[in-house]
């Protein structure tokens, strides 16, 4: 499963993802009774043994050298994850090739053999895809990816997307006016450097970080120059040169029969031909460079000031056991670090927004140590290097404590306990994922029955002195980059490439080893319980729902899904609806400032480190009508979880230097998005959709200086001070019989005054009528466009069922405005309607157009809606619209999270709860004539929002 987290530090951001999400696991668990002896053996010992292949994947080879890897997974049942994978990326391009590898693989959408551009995007749609550029496939450096989700219950398309695969390896058409048109749009994002700030950031750094070698000038994207001047002849060369099966993969993952998915790809590629000769694959490395470099780049769209610190090393393949073991330790060095960085932005007045720190896979066949650090303005810089360079700094002084590595091994045996309890339920991505890398990397693929039993026999065998070396190792100062990235209006405000390595070495002086506060408990004494007071058991849907005799009624929903979790959720209604005009800010970020700020006697900083061994998480809300909690616990993390809970209720806690540090935040946020198109657009939106009421206004900093911490705590602890209007839900891995003493504890004793409070409904919904409003801001060649249409809504199951079935159907009917030459790109439906405070819906279509022609893509839309007003929608759209729903309700009948949504949003609209299992369509409900008669209803046009967003005048 590849614990060692395979990551790609881009010179921008750096996602990580660690094992803080897992329960603490009090003792070792026990290997596994279903492995092997020897597997046992194997995995009880540290040898330079190579690591076995997982037993569960068939993984072949074609004569003709294409390699493949087959999985049974019937974690969504009726649906396989297929994937081809070719080890051609944008390293393969010459200088006058830069940007081909992209091409192709968007000429794909074009047109093969066997499937005309009007086909494929048909097949597409129908396989539940919002069909676009750039959806369904990706190129990188080293490969280029083409994936689909396909069902296994309707043969015919299943072994269509084999062979839609088969023509994507070897069967592109390559029209001439298709290659045209992608070229043309290429060159123009090439021409301004990207897509956007990060792509443009890239190029400036790249040369940097890679040390001018090849990969330092192959972004993908290429250049305007090398774009325009593609010839036929020349994309269809490099396509013959390196899309060939002796460097491609097919993988296939999903609820079928193993045997005859491999019979499918021994009948789809084994005709598939070599060329003769075969050009050989160049292999590029990264030269390592002395000491430390230093770039300073800006943007005009870049809004955060962001420092990085990238010290890069030699690629480390997993093959063996030994490797094995030292990527637990990685995982280890990542987990305590990236804890103690990310702890910065928790203590009061923290000198950063966002901090990470870990050591993944980069590009160049290269792995890096990274730290990167977000500041509120080139005026906290400092501070903020400071900062995040001292805590890397100390763990490559100091190492790390003996309980920090206690606690990140019980994370990460938590981690592979749930991932192994779990397995049946690992969804088919995760797997095609790792197989993926094992044919681009040759990553071990050993599968969770062998890495269960290794960590567990030998995650006791990592010491401490060896993770203290591990960190004097990967924390160099040589081969190091240290990135400093701005706003281009910030450029007179950066420091110098001398000053900021001066704080980079003041930030190691006067170091002191780091102190790892031990855990205390959230309570020192336990509330006194309340009781049960009813107990209704819906065997229908296997609910029970009890009510406390405080008033709280909860709703319980056992299942075994995911093992160890479960999801918590509460609301009474209330909200900020109750809060007048001149008091709204405050209300509105009441419930963010109170959740930042601790509990009881304990700050932020405080009740961080005491969950860092726990797997939990409680964060209350106030929304519009409701106030409540939600979060999640796993394992024996569930009874400090509701230990939390009682306290956001019972003990909030105010603390005015968080309250001045977001409103700082805040103000330097409205500053830095002053100008960036997209934060422009999207408060337009919101103004426009509210009337322009205040609370629907964006916050100015008249409003934040205004805004009063008082007021926010008082409605705070006025929202929660009865708990009697509150109802929870808890679905996931639990007894009803087990929980209920919990519930009595902890909710049982929360106060309640029976003051049966409700929300207030003030009205707030887009005005009637055709409104345009358009935004000239920014830069580009596309133009963002919404078509709003809203009105009033009667809430029920008949009409909630045809206006998701006219979502979906216009979704389809939008598939054509990419065929047809109309200029639309990345179009897409969303409905969305509700019964409180109001029976209110909205459908908003949104699009991409080129500058000059949002007018004609604007009337493409508008006639595809006239034309469903008129006649409905087709037949086959009515019949995909129902099986696919039919599809994804299966499926979702298996996860928590769409049990804890439903039970939740029943529960607030007063409907019966057994109707969930009715969710699948009757064919009856939905016709050709129902639709029109929804087009007709809910796309009147009398109210009608365009808001438009296009580059500024020249």
């Amino acid at each position: 499963m590849n614990f060692r987290k395979t990551i790609l530090l881009w010179a921008v951001t750096l996602l990580v993802t660690t094992g803080s999400a897992f329960a603490q696991v009090k003792k070792k668990p026990a290997p596994t009774k279903r492995t092997t002896a020897a597997i046992k053996q194997q995995a009880g010992a540290v040898t330079a043994a190579a690591l076995p292949v997982d037993p569960n994947v068939i993984v072949g080879k074609l004569p003709n050298g294409l390699t493949y890897y087959v999985r049974a997974n019937n974690q969504l049942k009726g649906k396989a994850q297929l994937m081809l994978v070719n080890k051609a990326g944008s390293v393969l391009e010459t200088e006058a090739q830069r940007g081909m590898a992209t091409l192709i693989q968007r000429m794909a959408f074009n047109g093969t053999r066997d499937f005309a551009k009007a086909d494929m995007a048909s097949y597409l749609t129908k396989l539940g895809i919002k069909y676009g550029p750039d959806i369904n496939a990706i190129t990188s450096f080293d490969e280029t990816i083409y994936q689909l989700s396909v069902p296994t219950d309707t043969p015919k398309v299943f072994a269509n997307g084999f062979s839609l695969l088969a023509n994507w390896a070897a069967r592109i058409n390559f029209d001439a006016a298709a290659l045209s048109a992608e070229k043309t749009t290429l060159a123009a994002q090439a021409a301004l450097g990207g897509k956007n700030a990060e792509d443009r950031l890239q190029q400036q750094t790249l040369p940097v970080l890679l040390n001018k070698s090849p990969y330092a000038y192959r972004m993908p994207m290429g250049t305007e120059t090398t774009v325009k001047g593609f010839t036929e002849a020349a994309v269809k060369s490099f396509y013959a040169d390196w899309y060939r099966p002796d460097m491609q993969a097919i993988i296939a993952v999903g609820d079928f029969d193993p045997k005859q998915v491999e019979e499918q790809i021994k009948f789809n590629f084994s005709s598939l031909r070599n060329p003769s000769p075969a050009k050989p694959q160049p292999q590029y490395t990264v030269t390592p460079t002395a000491g430390t470099t230093v770039k300073i780049a800006t943007d005009k769209d870049f809004n955060y000031t962001l420092f990085q610190v990238i010290v890069k090393h030699p690629q480390a393949i997993v093959k063996t056991q030994a490797d094995y073991l030292q990527s637990m330790r990685i995982t280890l060095f990542n987990q305590i670090l990236n804890t103690r960085v990310t702890e910065l932005t928790k203590i009061p007045a923290p000198p950063i927004l966002f901090g990470q720190a870990a050591y993944a896979d980069f590009i160049g066949k290269q792995d890096a140590f990274s730290a990167l650090a977000v500041v509120n303005s080139p005026q906290s810089l400092e501070a903020g290097v400071k900062a995040v360079m001292a805590e890397v700094l100390r763990a490559r002084k100091f190492g790390f404590t003996v309980t920090e590595l206690e606690r990140a091994k019980q994370i990460a045996l938590s981690q592979i306990t749930n991932a192994y309890n779990a397995k049946d339920n690992t969804p088919p991505a995760n797997f095609a994922g790792d197989y993926e890398r094992n044919f681009i990397n040759k990553q071990a693929i050993p599968g969770i029955d062998f890495e269960y039993n290794y960590y567990i026999n030998n995650i006791g065998k990592i010491t401490l002195a060896e993770m203290n070396a591990l960190a004097a190792r990967l924390i160099s100062d040589q081969n190091r980059v240290i990135l400093l990235e701005a706003n281009d209006a910030q450029k007179g405000n950066l420091p110098n490439e001398q000053t900021l390595l001066k704080w980079v070495a003041d930030a190691g002086t006067g170091l002191t080893p780091y102190v790892d506060d031990s855990s205390t408990p959230f309570m020192a004494a336990l509330p006194t319980p309340g009781k049960v007071e009813t107990m209704k058991v819906d065997s229908t849907i296997s609910v029970t729902t009890v009510t406390l005799t405080n008033g709280i009624k909860v709703i319980l929903k056992p299942t075994t899904f995911t093992p160890g979790q479960i999801l918590i959720a509460g609301y009474s209604f209330g909200g900020t609806s109750l809060a007048g005009d001149q008091d709204f800010l405050s209300a509105n970020i009441a419930a963010n400032i109170v959740s930042n700020s601790g509990v009881a006697g304990f700050n932020q900083t405080q009740l961080v480190k005491m969950m860092r061994d726990k797997s939990f998480s409680i964060t209350p809300y106030i929304s519009d009508i409701t106030q409540g909690v939600s979060g999640y616990a796993v394992g024996d993390s569930f009874e400090p979880a509701l230990q939390l809970l009682h306290l956001y209720f019972t003990s909030p806690r105010k603390d005015a230097e968080v309250w001045k540090t977001y409103i700082s935040q805040a103000q330097s946020a409205l500053t830095r998005n002053a100008n960036a198109p997209g934060s422009v657009y999207q408060d337009t939106v919101l103004a426009v959709l509210g009337n322009y009421s205040p609370r629907s206004m964006a916050a100015t900093a008249d409003k934040l200086n205004a805004a009063s911490l008082d007021k926010a705590y008082d409605f705070y602890k006025a929202r929660f001070a009865d708990a009697s209007n509150f109802t929870f839900t808890f679905t996931g891995d639990f007894s009803v019989n087990a929980i209920i003493p919990y519930l009595a504890t902890y909710l049982g004793s929360l106060p309640s005054t029976n003051g049966k409070e409700t929300f207030k409904n003030l009205g707030i919904h887009p005005s009637a009528g055709q409104v345009t409003k358009t935004i000239y801001k920014g830069a580009g060649n596309k133009a963002t466009v919404q078509l709003i249409f809203s009105g009033d809504y009667n809430y029920n199951d008949e009409n909630n069922t045809q206006i998701d079935a006219l979502e979906e159907i216009l979704n389809i009917r939008l598939v054509d405005s990419l065929k047809d030459g109309n200029g639309i790109y990345s179009p897409g439906v969303r409905v969305n309607y509700g019964k409180n405070p109001e029976g209110r819906y909205k459908v908003t279509l949104s699009f991409l157009a080129d500058v000059d022609g949002v007018d004609k893509a604007t009337a493409y839309i508008l006639n595809e809606i006239n034309k469903l007003k008129q006649n409905g929608a087709a037949d086959n759209d009515v019949k995909l619209f129902i099986a696919r729903q039919a599809r994804t309700i299966q499926s979702q009948y298996k996860q928590n999270t769409f049990w804890q949504a439903t039970l939740t949003t029943s529960a607030q609209n007063q409907e019966d709860p057994d109707k969930i299992l009715s969710r699948v369509q009757d064919p009856g409900q939905v016709t050709q004539q129902s639709t029109k008669d929804a087009a007709i209803r809910y796309l009147g046009g009398n109210n009608l929002i365009k808001i438009i967003l296009l580059p500024e005048k020249k």
